[in-house]
Formats: structure tokens, C-alpha cells, sequence
């Protein structure tokens, strides 16, 4: 392993490094809120509704990721007449292609709440959206989220794909590194330990979390 071109690529591999990490953060939450809201369709009673957020789901999750991406770019382009912004480009698509896993996460979670709960709302005369805010959703987030940080964990490895519409994220910057110096050994290792960091905190909390639910 070649720790002198290590030490000399680390400022480059540390910038990609914080472009990673912010397109993660942009991303879950976006795919955080629109997961949400599709959810929130997917559970409703107005006619068609349903099916409609079901069709969203459905079709982003039988894509795969980088037509989203491509979609997004060059379809900005196309119809809407000007180029968007790379990072901006990425994190829009991340966020819908992830917001159809998250969603079905979501539902699952909803569905899970028991029925005496809406029950118990509606009988103390709260409205629909204050029963969801108030009573579902607090308990949809305990349920939720050991499978929401896996589903963001996918996310954040999946950021590797932005590359595809041109953004020098961190593995596009590997990924020059070694074209240049033809030593992929030393520098995939550096960028695998960066996404490393980026991921195995959440798994950590996220099982420590569930630990310490089933001790109570």
C-alpha cells in the first residue's frame, strides 16, 4: 500500500468526502419528506388517491437508480430549457427514488399503529390530520425506524451513483485518483474507509436503540 500517494490524495478524498456527505444529508431528508407525504396518500380514503401514490411507488422501485439520475438531469434540460445544478440534480433524484422505499417503510409503520388508537382519537373529537400528527406518527417513528436508517444507510452508498450525471462526489474522486496513478488498492480502500464513517454510526445507534427497547 502506497501511504506516501495516500497522504497526497487525503485533501482531495476529504473534499469529495464532504460533498458525500452533504448530498446524504439533502437527500434523506428529502426522501424523508416526500416518503411521508406518499405514505400519508397511500393510507388515505379519497378515491384514487391511493392508487395514484401506489403507481409513484411502484415505478420507482422497479427502476433502477440511474435512470432516475439521468432522468432528472438531462430531462431538466429538455423540457424545462436550462441545466441544472449537478448537486442539486442528485440530491432531487436520490430523494425521489429513495422517498418510494421510505413511503412503503412509512405505510408499513401506519398500518401497524392499532386500530384503537384512531379510535380512541376520533373519540376525543380529534380531527383526521391532528389524529395522524398526534397519535400515528409518533408511533409510526418507533416502529419505522430501525428499517428507515437501513433504507438511509442504502442511500448513502447509493450517493456513489451521482457520478453517472458528472458529480465529483467522493468515489468519482477515487475513481480519478486512481485512473492518474493506476493504484486502486491504496485509494478504494481510504474511500471505502470514508464511507465507512459515514455509515456504521447510524447501524451502531439504530441496534443500541433496539437493544434497549426490548430491555424495557
Amino acid at each position: 500500500m502506497n501511504f506516501s500517494l495516500i497522504l497526497q490524495s487525503l485533501p482531495f478524498l476529504w473534499s469529495g468526502f464532504l460533498l458525500t456527505l452533504g448530498l446524504s444529508a439533502v437527500s434523506i431528508l428529502g426522501s424523508t419528506v416526500l416518503g411521508l407525504i406518499v405514505a400519508a396518500l397511500r393510507t388515505s380514503r379519497i378515491p384514487l388517491i391511493p392508487g395514484l401514490a401506489r403507481a409513484y411507488v411502484e415505478i420507482f422501485r422497479g427502476s433502477p437508480i440511474p435512470i432516475t439520475l439521468l432522468f432528472v438531469y438531462f430531462g431538466a434540460a429538455l423540457y424545462l430549457g436550462y441545466s441544472v445544478n449537478l448537486f442539486i440534480a442528485a440530491a432531487v433524484g436520490l430523494s425521489v427514488y429513495h422517498s418510494a422505499f421510505v413511503a412503503e417503510i412509512i405505510r408499513s409503520g401506519i398500518e401497524a399503529v392499532p386500530a384503537g388508537q384512531h379510535e380512541a382519537a376520533q373519540i376525543l373529537g380529534l380531527k383526521p390530520l391532528q389524529t395522524f400528527s398526534w397519535v400515528v406518527l409518533p408511533q409510526t417513528v418507533k416502529i419505522a425506524l430501525p428499517p428507515l436508517v437501513g433504507q438511509y444507510i442504502s442511500l448513502i452508498k447509493d450517493t456513489s451513483i451521482a457520478s453517472i450525471i458528472g458529480l465529483v462526489e467522493l468515489m468519482k474522486v477515487g475513481q480519478s485518483i486512481v485512473d492518474r496513478t493506476s493504484d486502486p488498492v491504496s485509494i478504494y480502500l481510504i474511500v471505502a474507509v470514508f464511507y465507512f464513517a459515514i455509515c456504521y454510526p447510524p447501524s451502531v445507534w439504530v441496534t443500541r436503540r433496539q437493544r434497549k427497547a426490548l430491555a424495557q
